[in-house]
């Protein structure tokens, strides 16, 4: 399965609508603030522009921390899945890369090298590489 595949659809329309709004809303709220202040209201124009100050910060902070964290998985590799195939009658364990298809509990077609019965799969699972505790060692 490739990276690009799981990655196609990066923003949910859900997050990109809670981005978009708050910005338009600020948008709007200076207007009237700057509509305001020149009309010679100045306390609420004032309070219009800090709110739509405070709401475009929100909405900018909320834009660029939902890029930082696409980006952050778009550089994290996908770690492989392993299949471990057991024999019922002997125990005899094989670790294999998982196929398409696999499901626990699966007769698969490979023999058992120690008796020649068909092997079950018993676990599918990540193999975890874990890089922080790899650097710490060097």
């Amino acid at each position: 399965m490739s990276t690009t595949a799981t990655l196609t659809r990066r923003v949910s329309p859900i997050q990109l609508a809670i981005i978009l709004i708050p910005l338009l809303l600020a948008l709007i709220l200076i207007f009237l603030g700057l509509n305001d202040t020149l009309g010679g209201r100045t306390e609420q124009g004032s309070l219009y522009l800090s709110m739509g100050m405070l709401t475009l910060a929100f909405s900018t902070y909320w834009l660029f921390q939902t890029r930082r964290r696409i980006l952050r998985l778009m550089r994290s590799e996908m770690q492989p899945l392993a299949t471990t195939l057991q024999c019922q009658k002997c125990g005899f364990k094989n670790v294999r890369e998982f196929q398409r298809g696999d499901f626990v509990f699966k007769q698969t077609d490979q023999a058992c090298p120690k008796d020649n019965e068909k092997m079950l799969i018993s676990a599918i699972y990540r193999e975890v590489k874990e890089k922080a505790k790899e650097e710490s060692d060097s």
